[in-house]
């Protein structure tokens, strides 16, 4: 038993001369693909994490990086403070990159959270949803004429790539209880009724994906948005589970579990070398796959609409620029 291997990143994969960022790249996958990318030669690295000091000993570690010590050693490795849990603050990281980066080609929105019990973000939604999700698209809205311009002067799209999961597949409650008509699709997570701690990180990721179909309708040749499962990895993403479940996917990790390495590599496979075609798309083993069964109904055509209407109107309020693609 076990997962579809995952192949090397095909030799002569380059990346001098460019920028990416990592959220939560300060630990577990996002940390090893930020690794990853400076061995594949990129110019300069942005960290964006809720802890700056522990971001800071990240970067330390990836500067004294023995693979990067002697390919990239002249990489530029920044820290930029984000927290998810807050519009605000992803409001700040997007004026800092815009202020400061003048070309940015990758986006990895490789950070998120898997707790299990219903928690209120600073801005007052479910908190998975918040980090998973929300953030995320005013982040991405914000930095998106960034990477069109990138992509005029490179003369190749940018990407924005998510990193998502396949228990949106199985695990997600919207076929069962979907969202009300005429209701706010952000009160119905909101809403503790619906609220079910083993199924809403499948829900978040569900949304994440319904999110990718619509960011990449945005601007299409300019811009890869896609979605990606790195499959069960080996991190210390069980850490918020109850004690006996930590035992059982701690086990569960130990024998089926893909090593670091080779989940980030599925990272490295989305963002670098995956073609146009996986554009608002989700993959699984470096392949595109159908996911949610939802998503792809009547029904789900739907909500997806309902979501980015609501989402683009709510993070609008944080900055009313952003009013221009509710409609797109």
């Amino acid at each position: 038993m076990g997962q579809a291997p995952i192949p090397p990143t095909p030799s002569g994969t380059k990346l001098t001369g460019k920028t990416v960022i990592v959220t939560g790249g300060n630990a577990g996958l996002g940390l090893e693909a930020a690794r990853q990318f400076l061995v594949l030669g990129v110019s300069r690295l942005i960290l964006g994490c809720r802890s700056v000091s522990r971001g800071e000993a990240a970067a330390s570690a990836l500067r004294g990086s023995p693979e990067v010590v002697k390919t990239n050693p002249d990489a530029i490795i920044q820290v930029f403070e984000l927290d998810l849990d807050d519009y605000n603050s992803g409001l700040q990281f997007a004026a800092r990159v815009k202020r400061e980066v003048k070309e940015l080609d990758v986006l990895l929105n490789n950070g998120g959270i898997a707790i299990m019990s219903y928690q209120k973000s600073k801005n007052g939604h479910e908190r998975t949803m918040q980090v998973n999700c929300y953030t995320y698209v005013l982040i991405c809205l914000e930095l998106l004429p960034l990477l069109r311009s990138t992509a005029a002067i490179r003369g190749s799209p940018t990407r924005i790539t998510f990193v998502g999961s396949a228990t949106q597949i199985s695990q997600n409650t919207l076929a069962k209880h979907p969202v009300a008509d005429g209701r706010n699709v952000l009160d119905h997570f909101d809403d503790r009724a619906y609220y079910n701690r083993f199924c809403r990180y499948a829900d978040s990721k569900l949304a994440v994906s319904a999110l990718t179909r619509r960011l990449s309708t945005l601007a299409p040749s300019e811009v890869v948005v896609n979605n990606l499962c790195p499959g069960l990895v080996q991190t210390g993403l069980d850490k918020n589970l109850p004690l006996v479940l930590r035992g059982i996917m701690g086990l569960v990790r130990k024998t089926m579990a893909r090593t670091v390495d080779e989940g980030a590599r599925t990272l490295i496979y989305a963002t670098v070398v995956a073609g146009a075609e996986t554009s608002g798309k989700f993959m699984q083993n470096n392949r595109i796959d159908p996911g949610a069964a939802f998503l792809n109904t009547p029904e789900g055509d739907e909500f997806v609409d309902r979501l980015w209407r609501d989402v683009v109107d709510e993070v609008a309020t944080v900055d009313p620029s952003l009013q221009e693609y509710v409609g797109e």
